[in-house]
């Protein structure tokens, strides 16, 4: 298993922001139900670890995706994320809504993204890849090209791996669902 993996899995349990109840099982964005719950926003509360996710994100992109031209954050879970690691690279940063705002300007997508423009869309957590896919679609539908997205954890599951196959997405995260088990079960 990765370092950066396992790494970071103990830097989630550390703070508490891996929770299981199996009595009372957790709704997700999905409409799943489950005893696990991934809380990495929690990272925000610690300077330190925050940090942590902004220059590993960061570094992610520089290796993985090269010339990036803005950085997309997937509402509401990882516009902090995508805004800190869009202020590390020096780009441009949007996000996208689940749904257009029913006033105003009604945008789906808040911040500008010209036609052609390479974007990284950053995402906090990835269960079925429903929501983040429907970013990825709103901003194709803006002219731009999706060149990949990072999340933060993904749960791993075959239904996700299937749909970014599918809407030819790179997926690359910075922890998984395994790498918290395995460092769970090892530190107790």
């Amino acid at each position: 298993m990765k370092n950066l993996e396992r790494l970071f899995a103990e830097k989630l349990l550390k703070i508490k922001a891996i929770k299981l109840q199996p009595a009372n099982p957790f709704t997700w964005a999905s409409g799943w139900k489950s005893p696990f719950y991934c809380d990495n926003r929690k990272t925000l509360s610690y300077p330190s670890l925050r940090n942590f996710v902004k220059i590993e994100i960061t570094r992610l992109i520089l290796e993985r995706f090269g010339q990036v031209d803005a950085i997309a954050g997937v509402a509401t879970g990882a516009i902090p994320q995508g805004a800190l690691v869009a202020d590390a690279l020096n780009l441009p940063f949007v996000y996208v809504r689940s749904t257009p705002k029913d006033h105003g300007l009604e945008n789906l997508i808040e911040g500008e993204l010209r036609p052609g423009m390479k974007v990284v869309v950053i995402e906090d957590l990835i269960s079925t890849g429903g929501s983040s896919l429907k970013a990825v679609e709103a901003i194709r539908r803006d002219g731009c090209e999706v060149i990949g997205m990072v999340a933060a954890y993904t749960y791993g599951f075959p239904v996700a791996e299937e749909a970014f196959k599918n809407a030819k997405v790179t997926l690359v995260t910075l922890t998984n669902y395994e790498a918290v088990l395995d460092v769970a079960l090892r530190t107790g």
